[in-house]
């Protein structure tokens, strides 16, 4: 972590000399030399700020957390940070210490926005994508679209392609025809018509399309015309290895890259499932860089995707990770900046929060363990995958299943470990705040051992037509019972928890750096990043 927070502060301190280069060059020209003399530090700030918001980005990057608002921000935040202290983070008498690990919270503007939708303060990611991309509201699950499914709004991607001859892109670590990405492109009255969505992907004519797989290429009952084959038929070149996803260059023309490891639901990996091998979500920005980079200008857009599932099975070291490679994905935007501080902008939000994520659980009381989900060494859809596929399929012991849960996740028994699991209950008060139940110890107690031993029992029996009683619902939600108990108890001693299996109706934070910067300050409803992109650019 020490090593990403120096590149961090390295990006961000090479971003901000840049851009005060360019602003006081900029400014230089238009000022004689007594009054650059005259003016003073807060002064040339001033000046400096307000050349960059008056000029027009011509290099957008929009990086979209799917489901990531403040919790998932400031959790993997203070996550690095525990690593990186290594102490218990409370309750031993130690000092805690925080860097900021994530170069985006260093932007110079911060706003916060409104998620609502048509539909509910819960908002869903078709309708919140919609809001991002056209400044509209529309019913959850409609992308594009009115809330009658018959007018169809035009997105700043379309209007920056048509009416600025911009390049565009579009990558996601989940499908690229997935609701998010989507939204960029196409028009339809359910995110749901993935066959659809895909034919208005080709038929956008965008120059770059990169990450997961598209969903029911072939149409929902597979007898229809393969979309790679219609995209290849329209002049895209199909790049579905690495190896070829190498070898495309700004040269290539229109190109559609499919990540070659992909993992769940035909999705890129969790960054905590990833090998060094696979590419990451950065390395897709950093070729569509490559690919984009004109004299005119482009807009891409970018989704974490998957920190959104991993919140929706409440897993909270998957989130963490990919919240992280999302980061990563920003700071090759930064690197870019650098190189064009007054034509570029780049923003970091989210579409809405998903799980109800928070720091601080009632059986850890005021203190954190955040260094414990550290232990977590596979997500839970490859858990899911990898192990409890066979479990079903062997009637593996649940004995032989804690020792994968020992390995995997850190968690373990008193027999396992020769270590007395906590008991007893200390309550905090106005005035006293005591070390919670746990001291950071990954030894189960009792009662979580059988909370675990319910849910491996529950997912050794049911099949796809066991109705879950609203006691099991709120327990694992449609989640495989053993899997999402492991993450719920690792995630508790680490004094992190969720409340949702869905979205939920907190405000998203809104990073900008770059031309046009300022307009993103404030606190306003989601419709006005669109707005703001569209006023900067000057599309209609």
């Amino acid at each position: 972590m020490q090593n990403l927070s120096k590149r961090a502060l390295a990006l961000l301190g090479a971003a901000a000399m840049s851009a005060s280069l360019a602003a006081c060059g900029s400014t230089a020209s238009t000022s004689t030399a007594s009054e650059s003399t005259a003016a003073t530090p807060a002064a040339e700030t001033a000046a400096a700020t307000a050349e960059t918001s008056a000029k027009t980005p011509k290099y957008i990057f929009l990086f979209i957390g799917d489901g990531m608002s403040y919790p998932q921000i400031q959790s993997t935040n203070y996550y690095l940070s525990a690593l990186q202290n290594g102490t218990s983070m409370g309750g031993d008498g130690a000092i805690l210490q925080h860097e900021d690990a994530l170069t985006f919270l260093d932007f110079p503007v911060v706003g916060s926005a409104q998620t609502y939708d048509s539909t509910s303060f819960c908002p869903d990611s078709a309708s919140t994508a919609t809001s991002l991309s056209t400044g509209h509201k529309t019913y959850s699950g409609t992308i594009n679209m009115d809330e009658t499914g018959t007018l169809a709004y035009e997105t700043i991607s379309e209007k920056l392609k048509d009416q600025k001859g911009y390049k565009i892109g579009v990558v996601s670590s989940v499908n690229i025809n997935h609701a998010t990405p989507a939204a960029f492109y196409c028009h339809q009255a359910s995110r749901s018509n993935y066959y659809d969505i895909g034919l208005e992907m080709i038929d956008s004519n965008f120059d770059y399309f990169a990450g997961g797989a598209l969903l029911e290429p072939t149409g929902a009952d597979e007898d229809q015309t393969d979309l790679y084959t219609l995209a290849a038929e329209a002049g895209y070149t199909v790049a579905k290895t690495q190896a070829e996803a190498e070898a495309i260059t700004a040269d290539t023309g229109k190109a559609i890259l499919i990540d070659e490891h992909l993992a769940d639901d035909d999705a890129m990996q969790y960054e905590l499932d990833r090998t060094d091998d696979m590419w990451s979500l950065a390395d897709y920005v950093d070729k569509g860089i490559e690919v984009l980079d004109n004299d005119t200008g482009f807009f891409m857009m970018v989704e974490g995707g998957k920190i959104d599932w991993a919140c929706h099975a409440n897993d909270a070291g998957s989130t963490m990770h990919d919240t992280q490679a999302l980061s990563d994905a920003v700071d090759e935007a930064v690197e870019f900046y650098i190189e064009h501080p007054d034509e570029t902008l780049i923003l970091v939000t989210g579409d809405h929060e998903t799980g109800g994520l928070t720091i601080g659980y009632a059986g850890t009381n005021y203190d954190t363990f955040l260094q414990n989900l550290a232990n977590q060494k596979i997500s839970y859809a490859k858990f899911d995958s990898d192990y409890v596929a066979a479990y079903k399929e062997n009637n593996t012991p649940f004995e032989d299943v804690l020792v994968d849960v020992q390995n995997l996740f850190g968690l373990t028994t008193e027999e396992a470990s020769g270590q007395q699991g906590e008991t007893g209950v200390t309550t905090d008060n106005a005035s006293s705040h005591p070390t919670g139940v746990t001291s950071g110890s990954l030894v189960m107690t009792d009662y979580e051992l059988q909370k675990l031993r319910d849910a491996y029992d529950l997912t050794m029996t049911k099949t796809e037509d066991t109705e879950l009683t609203q006691e099991e619902y709120v327990l694992y939600g449609s989640y495989e019972p053993l899997s999402v108990t492991i993450t719920h108890i690792l995630n508790n001693k680490s004094g992190i928890s969720f409340t949702s299996y869905s979205h939920t109706g907190l405000p998203v934070a809104v990073f900008a750096m770059g031309a046009g910067q300022d307009l993103f300050q404030g606190y306003y409803d989601n419709t006005q990043v669109y707005f703001n992109l569209a006023e900067l650019t000057g599309v209609a």
